[in-house]
This record gives C-alpha cells, sequence and structure tokens, in this order.
C-alpha cells in the first residue's frame, strides 16, 4: 500500500520546527505568571521559524515534512499566544478571532493552491501582519513599562493594526487565488 503522507526526516530544520511546538506548553505556563521568561520562550520559539527555514535552504534539506508542520508550527504558536492573552484578559476575543480565522483561511487556500500545483508566497501584507502580531504578542505577554513606553497599549495598538492587516492581506490572497485558478 502506498501512502502519500510525508515522511518524517530528522534533521536539524525539522527538529527546530518540532521544538517550537515542544515550546508552547511551557509558554503557557511561564507567561502569566513570569512574563519576561514567557516572552523569552516565545522569543525563542519564533526564532526557531527563522532558523529553520534558513537552514532548510542553506543545508539543502528541505523535506515535505518540513513544507507542510513547518507553517503549522507556526499557527500552533500563534494561536496559544492569542488565546492565552485573552484568557489573560490582554486582548479582546474579537481580535484574537479575527487574526486566528485569517491564518486558517490564507492556510487553506495555500493548500488548495498547492494541491493545483501552484504555490502562494507570502506577500509584504501578510508580512507585515506577522511582524506587527509578534511584537504585539511580546509586549502585550510583558505588560507594565518600558523606557517609558506603555507596552499593554503599545501591544493592543500593535495588534488591532495586525487585524486590519489579516484582513487586507487575506482579500489579497483570496483575490491572488481566485485569479490564479
Amino acid at each position: 500500500m502506498h501512502s502519500s503522507a510525508p515522511t518524517l526526516r530528522i534533521n536539524i530544520p525539522t527538529l527546530l520546527t518540532l521544538s517550537r511546538v515542544l515550546l508552547i506548553p511551557l509558554f503557557i505556563v511561564l507567561a502569566p505568571e513570569r512574563p519576561l521568561l514567557g516572552a523569552g520562550v516565545f522569543i525563542a520559539a519564533s526564532f526557531t521559524d527563522v532558523l529553520d527555514g534558513y537552514l532548510a535552504r542553506r543545508l539543502k534539506a528541505i523535506t515535505k515534512f518540513g513544507i507542510i508542520f513547518d507553517p503549522i508550527a507556526d499557527k500552533f504558536l500563534v494561536i496559544a499566544a492569542l488565546v492565552l492573552l485573552v484568557d489573560m484578559a490582554r486582548l479582546s476575543v474579537w481580535v484574537a478571532t479575527m487574526l486566528i480565522v485569517r491564518d486558517f483561511l490564507v492556510t487553506a487556500l495555500r493548500v488548495v493552491a498547492l494541491s493545483k500545483g501552484m504555490v502562494m508566497a507570502a506577500e509584504v501584507g501578510g508580512k507585515l501582519k506577522t511582524g506587527a502580531q509578534f511584537v504585539g504578542i511580546i509586549c502585550l505577554v510583558l505588560g507594565g513599562e518600558f523606557l517609558g513606553v506603555d507596552l499593554f497599549d503599545l501591544g493592543t495598538a500593535l495588534l488591532w493594526a495586525a487585524m486590519v492587516l489579516a484582513v487586507v492581506s487575506a482579500y489579497q490572497y483570496t483575490l491572488s487565488f481566485w485569479r490564479r485558478l
């Protein structure tokens, strides 16, 4: 019997992707009571995303598993952070829901496109959304004030900006998908 499921080849990029998922429970446990450590774990987990992609290309270790699981690991990390921030009463459930729904929509479009032999690369709006979301999550986890800047206000503004960018980029992805179909 032939299976088309991606096989798991253990290499450094794959280990980094898996470590991102394994860091999620640690982040969830630490962030509410020890925000500096929680933010550090979130930053480390996020850094594995940059590093695994770089190493996969550099070492020519790109695998089907990595292509599929890397963006899923990213979504797990971000969704965990957004849900935790809602639970900590630091983020509106509405903003978190919009960001999560957008990510599912874009991921679904990418999967369908891939099944039709099309690759939908990340667009500028999506990259800006990711950057605003990343910094906003860290600010809201940390809370308080840093160098005279209210991190709660900054994080809230950044995640609202990320939500607007999410809607715009979801529209761009959807339009691009239908044009290419």
